[in-house]
């Protein structure tokens, strides 16, 4: 099985500091949703784990997030692509929970909904350090965009070593997609 996942807000669709809080405010980075496209029709299974914490801040309600996903997967439709799985985290940070990335908790479910004991070799693409963080432990080849926080991050954090940077969505997939054709985790 070829997977690969991806962070939401910042990589597939321009991330905002007031939080994506209707399907009006969700717009997609240029080509990415023509990248996940690609990705698709090559056979690579895309998946999002995202943190959601707008929704336990009382921002927006679940009704408004299926709303912002159906207009997210119409909107890859129309382009020819798909999204396998949506995994998100839907609580604040005072929550202290295990699945708010930069902890590791949507990856092992990731893992678990697709019967691998671990995730090791399977691109994670994010904008930000906590996603990388929250990927490693897992064993995952570690992609920074530079769309979103990407910029910011790279001027302020270190990276995890062997983490990728890409421009984009669509400079991540010319280069996953040039690669050798390598094994990935297993059940």
């Amino acid at each position: 099985m070829k997977l690969v996942i991806l962070d939401r807000d910042g990589v597939i669709n321009e991330d905002r500091d007031d939080y994506i809080k209707s399907p009006d405010e969700w717009v997609p980075v240029p080509g990415s949703l023509a990248a996940i496209a690609r990705l698709h029709h090559e056979g690579w299974r895309v998946v999002i784990a995202s943190n959601q914490s707008g929704f336990g801040r009382g921002l927006f309600d679940m009704n408004t997030l299926n709303a912002i996903h159906l207009k997210m997967q119409k909107s890859l439709a129309t382009a020819g692509g798909r999204l396998d799985a949506i995994f998100f985290c839907p609580h604040a940070p005072e929550d202290h929970c295990n699945c708010r990335k930069p902890k590791p908790g949507l990856f092992q479910d990731i893992a678990n909904r697709y019967g691998l004991d671990d995730l090791r070799d399977v691109p994670a693409v994010g904008d930000s350090l906590r996603d990388l963080q929250a990927a490693q432990p897992l064993g995952c080849g570690l992609h920074l965009v530079r769309t979103g926080k990407g910029e910011r991050t790279l001027a302020a954090e270190t990276l995890p070593t062997g983490t990728h940077v890409h421009d984009d969505l669509a400079a991540f997939t010319d280069w996953l997609l040039s690669q050798p054709a390598k094994p990935q985790a297993t059940a």
